[in-house]
């Protein structure tokens, strides 16, 4: 039998510790470590090349959703399984972005946790059933969001819509210009024209509308 080997991320050195008894009892599971916070996770995950991580959210020195993004970037065959006493929004959203494959709160029970650590190895997401009205309304919301955007900057063109973001980023024409490789007259034309498209009366209006729909997110 092929065991899942899991590394357990957790400041809470009680919970820590039993999260490694209770998970070692079972026969597909091998814990190959536990580490109190991020930035250990990450240097241990590079040692002992765990299947999954359990990753806890408040940790100090580096938190779970930072360690996640990190783990993700660099070593993307590592499945995360966020497991957190935190059920709001915010936290959620940002572990899907961060490339958690998993979410689990700390009081939905240990049959819970198993499963999803072995959902998370075989490439499935698992989401605490509370949680998941939530995200799927937000994911309508964001759906959304990107349709209005489409028809709003329909008429722009391509270098527009660069224009448009780096006015939303509250770049100056001069700026614009150096960093699109385009003379200050060019800009201020295609200024103009973005103007007249978005029917707005000044650049800062079209840079609220470009925060307003992502296009200046860093």
């Amino acid at each position: 039998m092929t065991r899942i080997r899991v590394l357990i991320a957790e400041d809470d050195s009680l919970l820590r510790s039993s999260l490694a008894e209770l998970l070692g009892l079972e026969e597909d599971f091998e814990v190959v470590g536990s580490v109190p916070n991020g930035e250990l996770a990450l240097a241990e995950a590079a040692i002992v090349r765990p299947d999954v991580v359990l990753m806890d959210i408040d940790m100090p020195r580096m938190d779970g959703i930072e360690a996640t993004r990190r783990l993700h970037a660099t070593k993307p065959d590592i499945a995360v399984v966020i497991l957190t006493k935190f059920g709001d929004d915010e936290s959620v959203f940002s572990a899907i972005k961060a490339g958690a494959l998993g979410y689990v709160l700390k009081d939905a029970g240990l049959e819970e946790i198993r499963e999803a650590v072995r959902e998370a190895h075989a490439g499935n997401g698992h989401l605490n059933p509370a949680l998941v009205a939530r995200v799927l309304n937000e994911f309508a919301r964001v759906s959304q969001k990107v349709q209005e955007a489409r028809a709003l900057f329909a008429e722009l063109t391509r270098r527009e819509v660069e224009v448009l973001e780096l006015l939303g980023k509250g770049r100056k024409n001069r700026q614009i210009a150096d960093e699109l490789f385009l003379s200050e007259k060019t800009v201020k034309a295609h200024v103009g024209a973005i103007l007249r498209k978005l029917h707005v009366n000044d650049r800062t209006e079209a840079a609220l509308i470009a925060q307003k729909h992502g296009l200046s997110d860093v």
